[in-house]
């Protein structure tokens, strides 16, 4: 009775260890792995050089006074307040007066500017004379060194003179400003003011040794910054080293920077991206979804809710995404998330 007992319960439990082994194919014929998908567009892709350098600006000036004599700062007219930092200027803006009432006297520049009229009435009347013959010629050539030392003079006393106007020779931005009592008195050499202009800037950059044959003169550029990552800007790389450094194996670069809304600002710590190669309406798709199988690079399209594997191959590629060259086709689906649980074939239910 028992032995019939056992041998009842033995086939039992292997009937139910058959009919769940019947059933498994079925339970997992029905599961559906979520997935996102994106349709494949044509679009272009850029292969870039990285690098990364602080940029400089394009002009730069540091205005010192030229005397010692009493401070006084003019007014922006833009604003008819002084001048303050991060003011705009043209060249020949008026920074700052220099006054010295005794180096303004030793100039003599009205009794410069009357001697050099009486010279040149006199070379005049000695020009007239000579005409005539009523003077020799040594008389007229003395006139005109006279005329000329006259004119000398002049020159340099205005020259001199201007060492008391503080002037800009550039259109740029005041970006320092150091603060003197008005009337107080600066000593010759005294910094007045600093101004930059960098609506145009360029950047040193060292690049790796196995780009000398790639990187060319006149190739654009692309420019961030962390402070505004949402802003590209461009230049071009304008000077290029045919020397390459023994220690660090690079060689070096000069890229110019378009900064027409003063986005960047010197000093700045910034990445650039140097175009080498680019390509229009072609497939490409994220780096990130390439998986790397013994077979080669695969992807996975949805086509009627199953997730079949592609063999693919790739060409220009950068950092995030990858062109392919073969394996995809324009508007197939490509699955961009949920794949890393897939097998050729699995059914997939589309979230996005």
């Amino acid at each position: 009775m028992k032995r019939s007992i056992f041998l009842i319960v033995i086939a039992f439990a292997i009937l139910s260890l058959a009919g769940c082994r019947n059933q498994e194919p079925n339970l997992s014929a029905d599961i559906e792995i979520p997935v996102t998908v994106e349709d494949i567009r044509l679009k272009s892709i850029e292969e870039y050089v990285s690098t990364t350098g602080i940029v400089y600006p394009h002009g730069e000036v540091t205005l010192k006074a030229k005397i010692s004599a009493s401070y006084y700062l003019e007014k922006n007219p833009q604003t008819g307040r002084p001048w303050q930092l991060g003011d705009r200027v043209k060249a020949g803006s008026l920074i700052a007066r220099l006054e010295d009432k005794e180096f303004i006297l030793s100039i003599k520049l009205e009794t410069n500017e009357l001697n050099l009229e009486l010279a040149e009435s006199e070379l005049r009347k000695q020009e007239s004379l000579y005409e005539k013959g009523g003077v020799t010629l040594k008389d007229l050539k003395t006139a005109g060194i006279n005329y000329e030392n006259a004119k000398t003079a002049v020159e340099n006393a205005r020259l001199q003179l201007e060492k008391t106007r503080v002037v800009s020779p550039i259109d740029g931005i005041i970006v320092e400003l150091p603060y003197y009592t008005p009337g107080t008195q600066v000593e010759a050499g005294s910094t007045i003011a600093k101004i930059m202009d960098y609506q145009t800037m360029y950047m040193n950059v060292q690049l790796p040794e196995k780009y000398i044959g790639v990187i060319k003169p006149e190739q654009p550029v692309k420019l961030t910054n962390y402070t505004i990552p949402e802003d590209t800007l461009y230049g071009k790389v304008t000077q290029l080293s045919p020397a390459i450094n023994p220690d660090t194996r690079t060689f070096q670069g000069v890229i110019t920077v378009n900064n027409p809304d003063l986005l960047l600002r010197p000093g700045m710590f910034v990445k650039a991206d140097i175009i080498i190669n680019r390509k229009d309406s072609v497939i490409v798709i994220p780096k990130s979804i390439i998986l790397s199988r013994q077979r080669g690079k695969t992807v996975f399209v949805v086509d009627r809710g199953l997730a079949l594997e592609r063999i693919i191959e790739t060409g220009l590629e950068n950092l995030s995404e990858a062109e392919v060259v073969r394996g995809l086709s324009k508007n197939e689906r490509i699955v961009t998330s949920g794949f890393e649980t897939l097998s050729n074939r699995s059914r997939v239910k589309i979230v996005k």
